[in-house]
């Protein structure tokens, strides 16, 4: 309930919770939701590191802090299920199944990348994977989604398109234009608003006379409400229900993860808008630390098998850095490729 009034958000509603996948936790299902975010974070963490050296140019803006969204809602979709994220998407992308490899090829800008070294952080992209973007403008990807879902809708296919964007981008236009339009059609996209409280430096406080973000939604007429984006496991059971009312042709549904960016917006951000103790008090709710104590008390962690999730991770992130400094340049006679049409002889 909105603190403003006695307005709700639209949450499902009773049997289609009864009917939702509950993900149990048993020990290999959450050893896996541990080792996504544990693969994030180191993934990130090395990314930091390689801009510094400039190995990595342009933007860079990393995940870490917020690896339970990615992890806990990629378990409700299925393959031939489309994802559309933003600018703050290597993890996305990476439990997608995009290759560490032509993830990070792509970082360096080198053709064996994802991207063919063209789009650097900000523009991931797999057709193969039906991964479309990593996307440079803010609430860019909202008008794809939709126009993927639409696309779904027609050919009588039963999709989910997902679609990850930022608190930023509900003060963009196209929100309002995409969330209207999604649900006069009744199309199946997901809409996972991933709230880090800050559009680059500005508090969402700042921008948003109504900051319950779900409940703005509900003005569109879909099912919307918030969950902690600091758990995995609540993430998983938000995206699972939120999925299954898509597909089952409720229309679009919208998920606020409510969360918290631990590094600044991009390596260019100096973070002076944010004190450092409101820094510190959302470090002590890390997604993994958080997750990796709660399996501890279920005794289903344990030393050897951090070790291990730990080790898989710096071998894959090694492999991938080894074969970027390996990768090839674009050849300049190929500068104009795929940007300008020949003429017609």
């Amino acid at each position: 309930m909105s603190a403003k009034g006695t307005r709700q958000t639209r949450e499902p509603n009773v049997s289609q919770q009864a009917q939702a996948s509950q993900p149990a936790l048993e020990r290999e299902h959450a050893l896996m939701l541990l080792r996504g975010m544990v693969r994030i974070r180191r993934f990130e963490e090395k990314c930091a590191e390689l801009y510094s050296a400039s190995k990595i140019r342009g933007f860079l803006h990393l995940y870490v802090g917020q690896e339970a969204i990615a992890v806990g809602a990629m378990q409700a979709l299925q393959p031939d299920d489309a994802i559309v994220a933003t600018y703050r998407e290597h993890g996305h992308a990476l439990l997608r199944g995009v290759s560490a490899r032509s993830i990070m090829a792509e970082m360096y800008g080198k053709q064996e990348g994802c991207s063919r070294g063209r789009g650097g952080s900000m523009h991931l992209f797999d057709a193969d994977k039906r991964f479309y973007g990593g996307n440079a403008i803010v609430g860019g990807g909202l008008p794809i989604a939709v126009g993927l879902g639409l696309a779904d809708k027609l050919q009588g296919r039963q999709r989910v398109t997902a679609c990850f964007f930022g608190d930023g981008a509900v003060a963009e236009g196209e929100f309002h234009e995409c969330m209207n339009l999604a649900s006069l059609w009744k199309l199946p996209v997901l809409f996972c608003c991933e709230n880090n409280l800050y559009a680059m430096g500005t508090a969402l406080s700042r921008a948003q006379a109504e900051t319950d973000l779900a409940l703005k939604a509900t003005g569109y007429a879909m099912p919307a409400w918030a969950v902690d984006g600091m758990d995995v496991v609540a993430c998983e059971e938000a995206a699972q229900l939120a999925a299954r009312g898509v597909r089952a042709g409720g229309g679009p549904h919208f998920i606020e993860f409510r969360t918290y960016r631990f590094r600044a917006h991009s390596m260019f951000d100096p973070q002076l808008y944010r004190d450092k103790q409101e820094i510190e008090e959302w470090k002590k709710r890390d997604p993994i630390v958080k997750f990796e104590g709660r399996l501890r008390e279920m005794r289903l962690l344990e030393d050897q098998e951090l070790k291990r999730i730990e080790d898989e991770a710096e071998a894959e992130i090694k492999d991938a850095v080894e074969f970027s400094e390996s990768a090839s340049w674009e050849p300049v006679e190929d500068l104009t490729k795929f940007v300008y049409s020949e003429r017609p002889k």
